[in-house]
């Protein structure tokens, strides 16, 4: 679980949660559960419940208030739209009802609608799966080696930071069928009430319902499980008899604090995981990745312990800022880094620690595209490269990190000095400055550049979704919005070539008729250039009419949302979303 340097959540940790958590879930989940917080839940067949929100990076748990159980609620490749809605609710008062906030979470499910009491009885079997030994949640070295990218390589001490280290298996209990539940350990079930006093809805509670909970006058989940059982049985349990077609379904969360992240860290996980589902269909991605998610049950290996990526990673950095170091190794060891931060997130979480480093790699991407230019001012193959493989380590950096605390804290110091420096070192000008475009070397760093403009659009999308997050918290040291990126980007003199470059680039995906898909890194581009370019209508004046004075006839006749739909094959995860955006777009540029 993300943590700051003691040890403590991001938010706000409740003790008892985090030690269930850490208690009855294997290793693999613990440590990629990003963030926690209590809500009230309505759904189709809960009303008005106090909960526990567990946020991993792939699904969304619901646990009862205290913790007893933990059940999955969705994974996000099921979702449609999370979004926050502007409305009083009526069982809230006070200033309660008015700082709430409302999510709705749509997402589609297999399961049948409620139907009564069937639909309700609980099935007294399931729950989570035998508790591992002792020694499986205790930390390991990997003994396998993995080569970067395919290619053959001696091994180096520091090669367990690059290689596959899947999870462990977790453990399946024959009383727990449900594949849902995979990753969950057992915990003692609280003993059952008697029918007579199930049906009471005015028992009284087994455990103290918090000071919210009491202010809300909501019952807690003791008293819903005496009444109808298990609220997550109720939510989650699985229709076995019969699959029918996929069908809609919402889930509304409110958060009572008016300082709640939960509607960002629900986005922030959405994001990644559209975007790593996305790309994992590649198989390149695959192998350079080398994620756990391919290897067979019978295959996985411990996880890296957290002291050993932090040894590891200590080596790496020690290379990489000692004096005097050459671009052959430089390049060499930055391809080190960013093959290691693909496969391992405690890695990312660590360089965020390590202010030194990101400033270095700051540095070099300065240096390598603006400081040390030919002296007929164009880009040389090198320096592309270097830009290039530096932009991708960065925004690579960025995946699932954004619950680190010193990852904000090492951006937003001294006024956003870094932050500051890394977007106007990115912008560069999308034109190759040569005599002949048309001969071969300049093709070759046409590519290059192309190549590298991508990169940065990559990154300058991950600095974006930090300034969506930073727009919606309530700390006055929190200043990187959205609104001041792209005022720091303003003065940029190649600012507005480079955001017509990626508009072009938008017109140009949508409407090549030689591609019939896109591919998964394609998509994930796409995705990527039309947030860029929608914050850009929604956040900069200047910047939304150079769009609309621009583009607006390209926009009309190329960027539709039935041409979008052509080129995404439905069975991307990040298709969708992406519709979406493309109709927000044309929503900004056409009509307005």
């Amino acid at each position: 679980m993300a943590r700051t340097g003691s040890g403590a959540l991001l938010s706000r940790r409740n003790i008892k949660l985090d030690s269930f958590l850490k208690r009855n879930t294997d290793r693999g989940l613990y440590d990629r559960i990003r963030a926690y917080e209590p809500c009230v839940v309505i759904s189709e067949t809960v009303n008005k419940v106090y909960m526990h929100v567990v946020l991993s990076d792939e699904r969304v748990y619901i646990t009862e208030y205290p913790p007893r159980t933990l059940t999955e609620a969705f994974s996000f490749s099921r979702v449609r739209d999370i979004e926050l809605v502007n409305d009083l609710p009526d069982f809230l008062s006070g200033k309660d009802r008015e700082l709430c906030q409302h999510i709705r979470i749509t997402y589609v499910t297999d399961k049948p609608a409620a139907r009564g009491r069937d639909w309700l009885r609980r099935d007294r079997r399931v729950g989570l799966s035998p508790a591992a030994p002792p020694s499986r949640r205790s930390s390991h070295c990997p003994t396998i080696t993995h080569t970067s990218d395919g290619y053959p390589a001696q091994r180096s001490p520091r090669d367990s930071l690059t290689e596959d280290v899947p999870l462990l298996p977790p453990t399946r209990s024959a009383s727990c069928p449900n594949p849902e539940s995979l990753g969950l350990l057992r915990v003692p079930r609280p003993p059952t009430q008697p029918r007579s006093t199930a049906s009471s809805p005015t028992g009284s509670p087994t455990s103290p319902l918090s000071p919210i909970a009491q202010r809300l006058n909501l019952p807690d989940s003791g008293q819903v499980q005496r009444r109808i059982g298990s609220v997550l049985s109720r939510l989650l349990r699985r229709d076995c008899e019969a699959s029918g077609e996929e069908r809609e379904a919402e889930l509304h969360l409110y958060a009572v604090s008016h300082t709640s992240r939960l509607y960002l860290h629900l986005q922030s996980s959405w994001n990644s995981f559209i975007i790593r589902s996305t790309l994992l269909l590649d198989p390149l991605y695959r192998r350079r990745c080398s994620c756990s998610s391919e290897s067979s049950p019978g295959q996985r290996l411990p996880a890296i312990s957290w002291e050993r990526t932090a040894h590891l990673f200590g080596q790496l950095s020690s290379e990489l800022l000692q004096e005097g170091i050459s671009v052959e190794s430089l390049y060499l060891l930055l391809q080190e880094l960013r093959t290691a931060a693909h496969r391992n997130i405690t890695l990312r979480r660590l360089f965020w620690r390590s202010s030194e480093v990101c400033s270095f790699l700051v540095q070099t991407l300065e240096e390598s595209l603006h400081g040390c230019q030919s002296l007929s001012g164009a880009y040389t193959a090198d320096q592309l490269l270097l830009s290039t493989l530096t932009a991708q380590t960065l925004a690579v950096m960025f995946r699932e990190t954004e619950v680190e605390p010193a990852r904000l804290s090492l951006l937003c110091a001294k006024k956003g000095a870094l932050a500051s420096r890394l977007l106007l070192a990115l912008i560069c000008d999308p034109e190759l400055q040569t005599q002949n475009q048309k001969s071969l070397v300049d093709c070759e760093l046409q590519a290059l550049l192309a190549e590298y403009l991508d990169a940065a659009c990559s990154l300058l999308f991950e600095l974006l979704l930090l300034g969506h997050e930073a727009s919606r918290c309530f700390s006055a040291d929190n200043f990187l919005s959205v609104g001041w990126i792209l005022r720091v980007l303003q003065p940029h003199p190649h600012l507005l070539s480079f955001i017509d470059y990626q508009a072009q680039q938008l017109v140009l995906g949508l409407s090549d008729p030689q591609e019939t898909f896109l591919s998964p890194g394609q998509s994930v581009l796409l995705f990527q250039r039309c947030r860029l370019l929608l914050a850009c209508l929604q956040h900069n004046n200047q910047l939304a009419q150079h769009l609309r004075s621009h583009f607006r006839e390209e926009f009309r006749y190329f960027v539709k949302p039935s041409r979008a739909e052509e080129k995404l094959p439905p069975h991307y995860s990040i298709s969708q979303p992406t519709l979406q955006l493309v109709e927000q777009i044309l929503d900004l540029t056409l009509h307005r």
